[in-house]
């Protein structure tokens, strides 16, 4: 009996040590205030990078404090695609409790009052079939990642996808 009740005492173990290691892996992924609220990956118009008269500033990503209490100060945050394209936040932007920015593309005047930030680059960042959008707290910590397909993702095709409203 001695035995059994050791043999179940350990399984018990085994099987409380694997629910506490599983969960924060799922947690840590999404342990950040700041959550990535929607991508327009597929700007409106035919695709033209051109500095001036392009459309890069019509792709914009949305990035959304969901907290209640807590200003979180964008700094150091970096946004990363699925081949490594990637913007960092390099200035302070402070985002109130449910405040957001919209990371747009192209060239223009970061405003914290316009609730928006311009990546100083013409290239468009999304692919317009499929891409990953990665969240990077600054110490490289996963804040949020979402994966898209065209197909799957953008029934209506206007070229905008919504993922925490």
């Amino acid at each position: 009996m001695h035995i059994r009740r050791h043999v179940l005492t350990v399984a018990a173990a085994a099987g409380a040590l694997a629910v506490v290691t599983a969960a924060p892996a799922q947690a840590a992924e999404y342990s950040s205030a700041l959550k990535i609220k929607g991508v327009q990956y597929d700007a409106p118009g035919a695709d033209s990078n051109r500095c001036s008269g392009g459309n890069t500033k019509d792709e914009y990503l949305t990035i959304k404090n969901y907290s209640r209490t807590a200003t979180v100060d964008l700094k150091g945050y970096v946004i990363k695609d699925a081949t490594g394209n990637k913007f960092t936040f390099t200035t302070t932007h402070r985002l109130e409790p449910g405040d957001y920015v919209k990371l747009r593309g192209g060239r223009g005047t970061n405003s914290d009052a316009g609730n928006v930030v311009y990546r100083q680059n013409c290239n468009f960042i999304w692919n317009n079939d499929k891409d990953t959008i990665y969240l990077l707290k600054p110490g490289g910590a996963r804040a949020d990642v979402h994966s898209y397909t065209k197909s799957a993702n953008d029934r209506d095709g206007n070229g905008y996808i919504t993922y925490h409203g």
